[in-house]
């Protein structure tokens, strides 16, 4: 997908192609519930007791949460379903991390790279080289490299079978308001998330010492080719200071995100005195540093308020002993402005989906115009994109 007047062939394919998908995901995103508590499907925000919230958020959705009892202390349209961008690589962590060894070494080929969507964020992994999981690792989740991403999808049997595979583990999570299209978390109809899933990803992610330690990793060497190797950092503001903003005391990871459709998405995790709070945030209206500092100012706010009531509850895996949440209320949720006049009837994907006797249709000139439509990307985003290439969108 690229940023133009027109919708480009391979777009329009795409778009066509999706009908039964973004169907179904229709149908799903009326179901959303209120897995965690009843008050995480309202639409204000959530807390009780405790100092005042920080003022001017503006991000479409957000969440507070302790790492240790999974209590939600404070929350804004946890269950709003929105596109996740590059944080949605949490759950493809969550699902494929523990199946390769870190030493085990694999030789890249042309065909594992070749269906790369245009203008994805790229760690640079050239085909003949030969990688280690680590290093393959290290390029998603340093540089969210989609690249990384499709290598290590081919090692475990393709992407469509880790797609499927990464749907399984959202349901297995109780991650009930994500569909997954794709594993590198790109721009597709219907590929949707919420900052109650993001948070559930991440607090099950850092239950490995591999997820910690990729996610926490400031910069590594990598690959370039004989002996050769280029430094790549960490795209985490918070965690490594990048574009004037200070790095966060104490904290240790998670993933960050941008695509033009999606805007910014961040889940951060910081540890103070002994407590580790986790926060996500998605679609704040200032680009550029903006979800870090809001993120930033929540994780201020949850440490200055340890001891108030909880909201809500992050729930325990199916396969953990967790009690399967069955549909209670619809989390209904109010678009932001600007948002296509069909999210203002439910919390589902700003794709151009209307209902019907039929059931619901996608209306491709309504795709095209949201292709076209699309937000320009602030300075530094620019800047940090010419690195893999002058004019191309990236996602992160």
């Amino acid at each position: 997908m690229r940023d133009s007047s027109g919708l480009s062939r391979r777009a329009a394919l795409g778009l066509a192609a999706a009908v039964p998908l973004a169907v179904a995901t229709a149908a799903t995103a009326s179901a959303a519930t209120t897995i965690g508590g009843a008050r995480l499907g309202r639409t204000g925000v959530q807390a009780s007791g405790g100092t005042a919230m920080p003022k001017h958020l503006t991000a479409r959705s957000w969440l507070i949460a302790d790492h240790a009892s999974g209590q939600v202390l404070a929350s804004y349209r946890a269950h709003q379903r929105l596109a996740p961008a590059s944080t949605l690589k949490m759950l493809f962590a969550d699902t494929v991390l523990a199946k390769f060894e870190r030493t085990e070494t694999h030789r890249v080929t042309d065909v594992e790279i070749a269906d790369v969507p245009a203008g994805s964020s790229l760690v640079g992994i050239k085909p003949g080289i030969t990688y280690t999981v680590e290093q393959l690792w290290q390029g998603v989740f340093l540089r969210s490299g989609n690249d990384a991403v499709h290598v290590l999808s081919h090692m475990n049997g393709g992407v469509p079978a880790t797609v499927a595979e990464m749907q399984a583990k959202a349901k297995d999570l109780q991650a009930l308001d994500t569909h997954v299209v794709s594993p590198d978390g790109f721009d597709h109809p219907g590929q949707l998330s919420s900052a109650y899933d993001l948070t559930l990803f991440a607090r099950h992610g850092l239950a490995s010492a591999d997820f910690r330690g990729y996610c926490a990793t400031r910069t590594a060497d990598f690959p370039a080719g004989g002996k050769k190797t280029f430094q790549i950092q960490n795209t985490d503001r918070l965690l490594t200071g990048a574009w004037g903003l200070k790095t966060y005391d104490g904290l240790i990871g998670v993933k960050n995100g941008y695509t033009s459709h999606a805007g910014n998405t961040f889940t951060g995790a910081a540890t103070r005195d002994g407590r580790t709070l986790l926060v996500t945030v998605m679609h704040p209206k200032s680009g550029g540093n903006g979800v870090y500092e809001e993120t930033a100012q929540l994780l201020d706010w949850g440490f200055r308020n340890a001891s108030v009531d909880p909201v809500g509850t992050l729930v325990k895996p199916i396969s953990e002993g967790g009690a399967s949440a069955a549909p209670t209320r619809k989390a209904t949720a109010k678009p932001a402005a600007g948002a296509p006049a069909a999210a203002a009837k439910s919390d589902g994907p700003p794709w151009g989906l209307v209902g019907g006797a039929g059931g619901a249709v996608v209306l491709l000139a309504g795709g095209a115009l949201a292709l076209r439509n699309r937000r320009r990307r602030p300075a530094e985003d620019q800047a940090d994109a010419s690195a893999e290439g002058r004019g191309r969108r990236r996602e992160r």
